[in-house]
């Protein structure tokens, strides 16, 4: 419910930036038909707004039967093409493409589909199974209705509303032929899906009945292990491989993490800031929060993401963290800030460095940060453990705190959860949206003492966890 209310709220922001029929005819005539993809008769509308030939027809439905298996599936925007095809668009709240000066693009923007030509852009495809998927049977149906073009292009939507990227449907043909008609399973294998899935309590009791090895090695990290005829957790014990057998010794016993070295350690500095960023999806970084030690300051925004807000609130974190900095040079200190697992802090300096820097006032430029993130003041929490440990379910700081001795105040909360919430502290009513922004607050502060206490912890010693193969 919580997927579909975003996509929902993205489909909209999608939809609103389509280009209108004018008030007045003009010479070249332009015209836009909605379909309701939730009316029983949506897929007739969808034949007769194409049989119209309208230049732009949103919420178009398809369905048939593929070797004995039904299909349906809603195009989000069809746009037809000089010859009378039509080129389905979907809209996806994944990131479809990132921008590179390494690959090449055909786009266009949103607000000129159905009535320019794309230009190429320089960006290079991400690509997500499901929106393949969804593309291929768009392109089945358009060609079960004689209006699909002969190079079967698709275009995809992705977190930047403004532009839909073309791609070659042709490359996820087959793997959607081959998942549509695939046969049902035997019986249930542990996949990363199964984490937000409905059936899981179904599932779990019968999977531990049988000791699946999917529950110790989810989806195909069990793959070698089958090969050697290893299906269950105990027969990958017994059968003595090294560490990995220790490991699914240590998962069996219920031991979270396990000591790679007998002595553990973590950079210490005079002065130490943690950090950790929110941000949703693809638009913006939304909340910067920082703990010395004593205190946690968190630099927010509600709205303006995208916007001069989302670089003046950076701009107050960044001048504060490099105040804190050069204040501890000025006093003959060190000084050092943590995060855990850089690669999202790194990506929203960077971004946000790109698209502010000399535009609003305070943003570092691109090559300050950088500087800084190339540094030693600047050290991934997660790399120096996963140099010192190791843990059977992971080593993400949900896995990794907890055996520090640290617990969340807000419990069973998430990365997919916070993207919920901050849709609420945005958009909800007064109440809920000071409840939503509250819990965020609680739990970035969490994730800023939590890096602390596995730094404290490696420091001490990590004497909690066992030695690897001692034991």
């Amino acid at each position: 419910m919580q997927r579909r209310a975003r996509r929902d709220v993205g489909l909209a922001e999608a939809q609103s930036r389509l280009p209108v029929p004018p008030k007045k005819r003009g010479r070249v005539p332009f015209t836009r038909m909605d379909v309701d993809p939730q009316d029983e008769l949506a897929e007739f509308h969808t034949l007769e707004a194409m049989a119209a030939q309208a230049n732009l027809i949103t919420g178009a439905v398809f369905a048939g039967v593929w070797d004995g298996v039904p299909w349906e599936v809603t195009a989000d925007i069809l746009v037809r093409n000089a010859d009378g095809t039509y080129l389905p668009v979907m809209v996806s709240n994944h990131r479809v493409a990132r921008p590179s000066q390494h690959g090449e693009m055909q786009a266009i923007a949103t607000a000129r589909l159905g009535l320019g030509a794309p230009v190429a852009v320089k960006a290079r495809l991400r690509h997500h199974t499901i929106d393949g998927y969804r593309l291929a049977l768009a392109i089945r149906g358009l060609e079960e209705a004689g209006a699909v073009g002969v190079d079967k292009q698709g275009a995809l939507i992705g977190q930047d509303r403004d532009r839909a990227y073309l791609v070659d449907v042709t490359r996820y043909a087959p793997a959607a032929e081959r998942a549509l008609l695939a046969p049902p399973p035997a019986g249930p294998r542990r996949v990363k899906e199964c984490a937000t899935c409905r059936f899981w309590v179904e599932c779990e009791p019968e999977l531990r009945r049988a000791d699946e090895i999917s529950l110790f090695l989810s989806g195909d990290r069990a793959a070698p292990y089958r090969e050697r005829g290893l299906a269950t957790t105990q027969e990958l014990i017994d059968a003595q491989l090294g560490d990995i057998s220790h490991i699914a010794e240590a998962w069996r016993s219920g031991i979270p993490v396990l000591r790679r070295t007998h002595t553990t350690t973590a950079p210490r500095f005079d002065v130490e800031i943690d950090v950790d960023v929110e941000a949703y999806l693809d638009l913006g970084a939304y909340l910067w929060g920082a703990f010395d030690g004593a205190d946690y300051r968190p630099f927010v925004i509600w709205e303006g993401l995208g916007e001069a807000a989302e670089g003046k609130n950076f701009a107050e974190f960044w001048q504060w963290l490099m105040a804190r900095r050069d204040k501890a040079r000025q006093h003959g200190q060190s000084f050092g800030a943590f995060c855990y697992a850089s690669n999202g802090e790194n990506h929203w300096m960077l971004s946000t460095a790109r698209r502010f820097h000399g535009v609003v006032p305070g943003v570092p430029s691109e090559d300050e940060v950088r500087q800084f993130i190339g540094s030693d003041q600047w050290v991934d929490m997660f790399a120096v453990a996963r140099g010192q440990l190791v843990g059977p379910g992971g080593l993400g700081l949900k896995q990794l705190a907890p055996a520090a001795g640290f617990h969340w105040e807000e419990e069973d909360f998430a990365g997919e959860d916070s993207l919920h919430a901050f849709l609420v502290a945005a958009t909800g009513p007064a109440a809920a949206a000071e409840a939503a922004r509250a819990q965020l607050l609680s739990y970035n502060g969490d994730d800023c003492r939590a890096t602390a206490a596995v730094r404290q912890w490696l420091r001490q010693g990590a004497k909690s966890a066992p030695v690897l193969g001692e034991g």
